[in-house]
């Protein structure tokens, strides 16, 4: 175990370890002052140059405070605590100081006093609360999580201002040293699931945490999996509503994506205003949604496999004009497929990463430009054209763009299998994925809850599934709160309660 160094009442000592520990660090100030109101008691403040304004209210108020005291009740003040903030901590040891150095705050140490006490301030510069880049909603907040975890867990708070949500603070990263954090509801959660949580992220030991996506790598279970079994969310309210179901959100912090445990197939198709709108619009959106992740994962299979294998199944006249529509082309049904796939993806991927307007603009025009030019080429039939444009339109469609991923992935498995086996191809395939996701779990819950294991919660996750019932009729929470903390709405009204 590392050896700490205790803090003395000697400044120097102090000052002279201070220095050791972050020689050739130019953006950390250091600053030597008097304080007192004889301005006898020397002082050492330290701290990182953008971070901090030495004119904030906070820093110049304490300052100017401690600069009006006699010597004996500046060294009382310190001792018992009595600085008037709410945030200040005291370190024994130097390395301890030095972390809180490395948070964007001021670190204080006063000659004669054996602490070092950190002094909140602005901390380091973000972006601030901005509106979420993905999630997309029609109705409902517009605030988005930040890069600061302390900010995020604010933002939860203010949608449950409540004692019971607690925020546990873990570190992650040996050099790094990003603080990740717990945030739950202390009634409703688990506590085998916080432990598990725990259990997982104290497995590994790594050099730095850049995002929490790190943290959802290496703390999957089934790694191999294409499907993610960590629901990530940039919205507080998706968070929110998540802890009022009894689930655990880990945020770390340099990150707006916080991650939401455990989570199932469901979970990835809901969206927060389904909850927001009236039950019939967002029970069509709802399935709207499940038949697009289907039909983002079969469709040009299916494709393949009706015309090379099963065109008996088409009538004579959409026969007709599919042969008719490949006239001239003169590549096989696959390899117009895949070229045209692998074109989309190519568009997607550059307008990701060209900035602003301009990658809008490229994944738009770009394919409608790159399908109609292939076609007039005689490179591949405008058919095929449709098939891969409505293939994309369904995985657009999936809320969750790491679950919408996986469909992409396991596309151009389902394309091989029916190129090669026809119908049974895609039906092998289908069977393949469904069997592998009746095997996997995230965190104990089945991924297909509730189409599977519906019975664990009285069949009550069934009310809020392919559709949504209307709100009065969501009586109960889902299977992740503690079974007697499963009630949510009571209706005060006898006739409506039992309605």
């Amino acid at each position: 175990m590392e050896k700490k160094t205790p803090i003395t009442k000697n400044l120097n000592e102090n000052i002279s370890h201070m220095e050791e520990l972050f020689h050739t660090c130019d953006d950390i100030k250091k600053k030597e002052m008097m304080l007192g109101k004889e301005r006898d008691v020397a002082c050492y403040l330290t701290f990182i140059e953008v971070a901090v304004d030495m004119g904030t209210s906070v820093l110049s108020e304490l300052l100017k405070y401690l600069s009006s005291l006699e010597k004996e009740t500046l060294y009382a003040v310190l001792s018992e605590n009595a600085l008037g903030v709410s945030d200040a901590t005291y370190f024994q040891t130097i390395e301890e100081a030095g972390d809180g150095l490395l948070t964007g705050e001021v670190i204080l140490f006063v000659d004669g006093f054996d602490k070092a006490v950190k002094i909140p301030d602005d901390g380091y510069p973000n972006m601030g609360v901005q509106e979420p880049s993905s999630e997309k909603v029609i109705r409902g907040s517009n605030e988005g999580f930040t890069e600061s975890v302390k900010q995020n867990a604010a933002l939860i708070r203010k949608r449950i201002r409540s004692p019971k949500v607690k925020v546990k603070q873990l570190k992650a990263g040996v050099r790094s040293n990003t603080n990740v954090y717990l945030t739950y509801m202390e009634d409703l959660v688990y506590p085998n699931l916080l432990e598990e949580i725990e259990n997982r992220l104290s497995q590994f030991e790594i050099d730095g945490v850049m995002d929490s996506g790190v943290l959802e790598q290496l703390a999957e279970e089934k790694w191999y999996s294409p499907f993610p079994q960590f629901q990530t969310t940039q919205r507080p309210d998706r968070a929110a509503m998540s802890v009022l179901e009894g689930r655990v959100i880990l945020m770390s912090d340099n990150s707006p994506v916080a991650l939401i445990l455990p989570t199932d197939y469901n979970s990835f198709i809901r969206t927060s205003d389904d909850y927001y709108n009236r039950w019939e619009i967002a029970s069509f959106g709802r399935m709207l949604r499940y038949i697009a992740s289907f039909f983002a994962m079969t469709l040009p299979g299916l494709y393949l496999a009706v015309t090379n294998f099963h065109t008996q199944i088409l009538p004579t006249t959409l026969l007709l004009a599919f042969a008719d529509a490949r006239k001239g082309v003169p590549f096989p049904a696959v390899i117009e497929v895949l070229l045209m796939e692998i074109s989309f993806e190519l568009l997607r991927e550059a307008g990701v990463r060209l900035p602003g307007a301009m990658g809008n603009t490229i994944g738009i025009v770009g394919g409608l430009i790159i399908g109609q030019a292939a076609v007039e080429a005689n490179l591949v039939s405008p058919i095929v054209v449709i098939v891969i444009s409505f293939t994309a339109l369904c995985s657009f469609a999936i809320p969750n763009e790491e679950f919408a991923t996986a469909f992409r992935i396991l596309k151009f498995a389902m394309i091989g299998l029916c190129a090669w086996l026809g119908y049974f191809g895609m039906l092998l395939g289908l069977l393949a994925v469904l069997i592998h996701l009746a095997h996997l779990k995230s965190f104990g819950i089945p991924y297909l809850m509730p189409f599977v294991g519906a019975d664990l919660n009285d069949y009550e996750d069934e009310r809020d599934f392919l559709w949504r019932l209307p709100m009065r009729k969501l009586k109960k929470r889902p299977i992740y709160a503690k079974r007697q903390e499963r009630t949510k709405l009571i209706w005060k009204n006898k006739k409506e309660r039992e309605s």
